[in-house]
């Protein structure tokens, strides 16, 4: 199918919309209209599927005129010179009876055609994955921005919380230099992040050739599933039997097959069939005595003629010696591009059921450093824990986020990669990731997944094991006593 009919698709389903917000079906139909990469597939697709008329016209009936004026000057021994003109009109139609060539080309000529249309597919498929691609970067890069920005800011309160405890003489000015160092680091890894959220908008402006302040985030809730079906093979066979590069490889060898055959032909007789009308009027005296009288001709002719090649040079041989290697050419470039996708395919199967259980497990990770942090931060308060053992559990902690973060928008575009290694990706799986798409999503507040009472039971029971002595508590009481001061 090729674009303009995408387009009446898409603008149906722009009407109902005011493209005031940017969400994922929105960029989509919006690339459809604006890619410049599929408008130039587009006409390259159109321009190939050509040479199907071209070849059929070579076996259709061929109809041609003509017509001629000349001067003819005759200087006749005894006879003195005299000059006449000469006129004609000629009209001839063939239609070829027998041109095994021909025939052939075109049948080669169907399978170009068919393969222009497979590969225009392949580019239409591509344009989800980077619309895809394009759209979760975009999230991921602020989910990075948003924890960056957390975590600077809990750095910069480390660092207060250093330097009033150094005020006071509970801290040791070695603290303040290492929250200084964290939040320095922090700040700067805040910049690099606004940073390459600024470049992974690009994408979409290059997309759609508009920009896009806002995009809907991506909820927690979406379910990380494994692969439908649960069985590699199955997604291998698939791949095996709707790749879409891997159909345009197998079109090609047909178009190579079809191609030896023609030139193997090149030893046939043609056989055409022919009418031709011809009509020579010449001879008139245009000066000068004694000239001839003028004669007016003629001629129709219709019959069956046959031509049969005996040597052509050497010409007939070498172009089935060419067509031979470009048929083992294209064999063997389809044998490689099936083994390139099922390659591909069980190792996109692999990486997308492993992303089920990491996933999974990088959230568990937040939850266990968000409470090792609590429990570091409060030893850190009653003295058993130094400034250290708190920048660290911070970074883990944000590392945590940003790991699970990317484990979650990995699975999403592997996902996506999977299904387009087995020639299914469609629209559709944007229809239903945008399902899951959050209107009020704020990466300040959402960068990190909520926790269910089960993870925040988990992080109450690692704070408690670190409740402080009462030796402890009297410290804390002394502190916040000298802090009031």
């Amino acid at each position: 199918m090729f674009r303009p009919l995408y387009v009446a698709v898409v603008l149906a389903g722009l009407s109902g919309s005011a493209l005031a917000q940017s969400d994922l079906m929105t960029i989509y139909r919006e690339a459809l209209l604006n890619s410049a990469d599929l408008a130039a597939a587009e006409a390259d697709a159109l321009a190939r599927q050509e040479v199907l008329p071209q070849a059929r016209a070579q076996l259709l009936p061929s109809i041609g005129l003509g017509a001629g004026l000349a001067k003819e000057y005759v200087d006749a021994d005894g006879a003195g010179s005299d000059d006449y003109s000469t006129h004609y009109y000629q009209a001839n139609l063939t239609q070829p009876l027998f041109r095994a060539d021909r025939w052939f080309n075109y049948q080669a000529a169907k399978s170009q055609s068919e393969q222009a249309q497979v590969e225009f597919s392949a580019v239409q498929q591509q344009l989800i994955l980077d619309v895809a691609q394009a759209y979760f970067n975009v999230l991921r890069a602020s989910d990075n921005l948003a924890t960056a920005r957390a975590e600077e800011a809990a750095f910069e309160r480390q660092l207060e919380q250093a330097r009033e405890r150094f005020e006071v003489g509970l801290a040791a000015r070695t603290d303040v230099l290492e929250a200084l160092a964290g939040f320095d680091a922090a700040r700067a890894t805040r910049i690099t992040a606004s940073t390459n959220l600024d470049v992974s908008y690009q994408a979409l402006t290059r997309l759609t050739n508009r920009d896009h302040p806002e995009l809907l985030g991506m909820s927690h809730e979406l379910p990380i599933l494994a692969p439908t079906p649960v069985d590699m093979q199955q997604w291998v066979e698939t791949a095996a039997a709707q790749n879409l590069s891997l159909q345009a490889y197998r079109l090609a060898i047909d178009t190579a097959s079809e191609s030896l055959r023609s030139s193997k032909s090149g030893y046939a007789p043609a056989i055409d069939a022919f009418v031709r009308y011809s009509d020579n009027y010449g001879g008139a005296r245009l000066g000068g005595v004694g000239g001839r009288a003028g004669s007016d001709t003629e001629l129709t002719q219709f019959g069956v003629e046959m031509t049969l090649p005996l040597f052509t040079g050497g010409g007939t041989s070498s172009r089935i010696r060419e067509s031979t290697f470009r048929l083992s050419q294209a064999e063997q470039a389809s044998e490689a591009e099936l083994r390139r996708v099922v390659e591909r395919t069980r190792n996109l199967f692999r990486t997308v059921t492993s992303s089920v259980e990491e996933v999974d497990a990088r959230r568990q990770t937040i939850v266990s450093s968000k409470a090792a942090l609590d429990a570091t931060q409060t030893g850190y308060e009653v003295g058993t824990r130094n400034v250290v053992d708190v920048l660290d559990a911070q970074r883990n902690l944000y590392r945590a986020v940003r790991d699970y973060n990317d484990a979650r928008y990995n699975y999403i575009i592997d996902n996506l990669n999977l299904k387009q290694a087995a020639g299914t990706l469609s629209p559709q799986d944007l229809e239903d990731l945008s399902a899951w798409l959050k209107p009020d999503y704020n990466p300040d507040r959402d960068f990190i997944p909520p926790f269910t009472e089960e993870e925040t039971r988990r992080m109450n029971l690692g704070r408690s094991k670190v409740q402080p002595t009462v030796d402890e508590q009297r410290l804390q009481q002394q502190q916040r006593m000298r802090t009031s001061f």
